[in-house]
């Protein structure tokens, strides 16, 4: 019989190595912000990328009320500023420098890419729901190499 449980899924699906974004915004002055390995891009035409946020998540009922949203890939020197991208909701960005772009859209500004995004659909998965999110603008540091999540840790890709 097979092993469905989460312990064993997680195991299987780290085999799949991931680039680690953090989606964030300005919500009427409060900056909210969570990490996420589940971004991935969707469409060219139209331009879509989708992220998966758990139903048990408590950052994103909040943060889905922004008008757009900021998405940076982390790059391969953001190990420490990804451990603070892990601290509780409240505290997650202190500290963080961002800069605003469009009505609630928050970026990093040295990400290895950014993206403005707004919402385009979303679909009830299980235990997540995934959003589609269409791109408004983006921006990649061609010198930048990916930060990536693999194996349940992160880590840098050689060059």
């Amino acid at each position: 019989m097979p092993d469905l449980s989460t312990l064993a899924l997680r195991r299987t699906f780290g085999a799949y190595a991931t680039g680690v974004a953090l989606i964030a915004a300005d919500i009427d002055g409060r900056r909210l912000g969570m990490l996420a390995n589940s971004f991935t891009s969707v469409s060219l035409n139209p331009p879509l990328v989708s992220m998966s946020f758990a139903h048990t998540s408590t950052t994103w009922p909040a943060l889905s009320h922004a008008r757009n949203f900021g998405i940076s890939v982390l790059g391969a020197g953001d190990r420490e500023r990804a451990d603070l991208l892990r601290r509780p909701s409240a505290e997650r960005l202190e500290g963080i420098a961002t800069r605003k772009a469009g009505d609630d859209a928050l970026l990093l500004p040295d990400a290895a890419a950014t993206l403005m995004v707004e919402r385009h659909s979303e679909i009830q998965a299980g235990d997540h729901v995934v959003m589609l999110f269409r791109v408004l603008d983006h921006c990649r540091d061609a010198d930048a190499d990916p930060l990536v999540f693999h194996s349940g840790r992160l880590h840098e890709l050689a060059r």
